[in-house]
């Protein structure tokens, strides 16, 4: 066998080098990556769910729930948006997670953004109603949500980053209408006080207005590598859920539909590593899935589920294909605790919940009196003061807001006027769960947001020291940035 003469063996090797050179310095360049990565979070058979005023199993899981997280990384600062498929997950367990993230991965708790869906099929995390946790499924959950931003972590790669926002005002709907005169019942406290009704009937002649807007952007962050590869697309959408799954079965809702819809349209199925689309909640307080004026037949099970996941994915990839990516951006983050004052009960409020509970028959309360006078006499028990954890983060030009509350719309939509980023979107149900935040003219009208319990317990004028807070925190992130 003829031997290459050494001089082709030297020039070959001085070209390998060369091109190993090249590649280095275009990797230099941009120090920019982004890693995604999801796990299964479903519950087993027999656990309680979210979702209603009296509890519910879990006989069968439909579609797999996940804990989905994306990281990035500008070679300089680090952060983490993990998106849960659950109802509401409370301050302990994301405590917890932050802590084995921070042990595992040396995030700081304020860069890491965690926050459930919303979905009311989904195992309870947290007391609300009658509905209460399984300390081993809580577990299991702070771990996998930890374990997501591990593998996320792992993933890092080099990667581009767009942001925008698309739009779909045929799926959202305010649930809260002003009605005729006399025609909103008494509340559960046995006061006629109320002038809005959440979830009225649906095509009544009684129905007058809604008592807000909607917002109909679909925002989204969307990631791909170097050679335009999709990694992963964060979506959010103001929408509380959808519903219409099985009975007693454990759903992702659309937020799981969507991420199966766009990793189809965006044909990133099988990808290594696998692309990660994520649906996370905006303000959807008083906003849901129902046209109370001009009221849609009855689905069967998951089919307007379908409809919802397939609009939005659509949205969502045509804007994500509209954009212009960059690889030199600045990420940062700040986070704030606030103390937030609780709206105890009465004595004579504790005194009537008492007689009630006394008389109820079984350990079970049944229907919406009997309910919150359990919920009165547990609210008695909170302290007069409990801490809210609020969050910023920026992504380049895109701001993001994080609060631990089921947020109504007005209140997103002040942020996202306000703030110094343009776009800005607000993730809700983040870093801990603090029940209903109205704005305090939308707590004068009562309904059901409005009604004294573990899921409705913040001072009236919460809203306004929120927005003031997390408008000082993304104007403290546009002073502080570089790029």
């Amino acid at each position: 066998m003829r031997s290459f003469p050494i001089r082709t063996a030297l020039w070959l090797a001085v070209c390998t080098l060369a091109i190993s050179h090249c590649v280095s310095a275009a990797e230099l360049r941009s120090s920019f990556r982004a890693g995604a990565s999801k796990t299964n979070i479903s519950p087993w058979i027999g656990l309680s769910m979210n979702g209603g005023m009296s509890d519910r199993k879990v006989e069968h899981v439909h579609d797999e729930l996940h804990a989905r997280a994306l990281v990035l990384d500008d070679g300089k600062t680090r952060l983490a948006i993990v998106v849960c498929d659950s109802c509401a997950i409370p301050r302990e367990i994301v405590t917890q997670a932050k802590q084995r993230i921070l042990e595992q991965t040396k995030l700081a708790p304020d860069h890491v953004l965690i926050s459930a869906t919303h979905a009311h099929s989904c195992p309870t995390a947290t007391s609300t109603f009658q509905s209460d946790p399984d300390e081993l499924y809580q577990k299991f959950l702070a771990a996998r949500i930890a374990d997501a931003v591990q593998q996320a972590s792992n993933n890092l790669a080099p990667a581009k980053v767009g942001w925008g926002v698309g739009k779909n005002d045929k799926q959202v709907h305010n649930r809260r209408w002003r009605m005729k005169p006399g025609k909103i019942p008494a509340d559960p406290f046995g006061q006629k006080t109320d002038t809005a009704r959440m979830n009225p009937p649906a095509g009544s002649p009684d129905l007058i207005e809604p008592t807000g807007p909607i917002d109909p952007d679909v925002s989204i962050v969307s990631v791909q590598s170097p050679d335009g590869h999709p990694i992963a697309l964060l979506a959010n959408y103001s929408l509380h859920y959808v519903g219409g799954t099985g009975p007693g079965h454990a759903s992702a809702d659309y937020f799981g539909a969507f991420a199966d819809r766009v990793q189809e349209l965006m044909k990133a199925d099988r990808t290594e590593p696998p692309f990660v689309a994520i649906m996370s909640n905006g303000t959807s307080g008083d906003i849901n899935n129902i046209n109370f004026r001009n009221p849609e037949p009855a689905s069967p099970p998951y089919v307007k589920i379908r409809k919802v996941a397939d609009e939005l994915a659509q949205e969502a990839v045509r804007v994500a294909h509209s954009l212009t990516y960059l690889d030199d951006i600045t990420l940062d983050a700040r986070a704030a605790d606030l103390k937030l004052g609780v709206r105890h009960p009465s004595s004579d409020d504790l005194a009537r919940a008492e007689s009630i509970v006394k008389q109820a028959k079984g350990r079970e309360m049944r229907g919406v009196e009997e309910a919150y006078a359990r919920e009165t006499l547990l609210l008695s028990k909170y302290p007069k003061e409990v801490d809210v954890t609020v969050q910023a983060l920026r992504i380049g030009g895109l701001g993001i807001v994080a609060i631990p509350c089921e947020v109504f719309v007005e209140i997103g939509q002040e942020i996202k006027s306000r703030s110094p980023f343009q776009p800005t979107f607000t993730i809700e149900l983040a870093n801990g769960y603090n029940g209903y935040l109205p704005t305090k003219e939308q707590h004068a009208l009562g309904g059901y947001e409005t009604w004294r319990a573990r899921s409705a317990y913040l001072e009236a004028d919460s809203a306004s020291k929120i927005t003031d807070k997390l408008l000082e925190l993304v104007s403290a992130l546009r002073a502080g940035a570089t790029r």
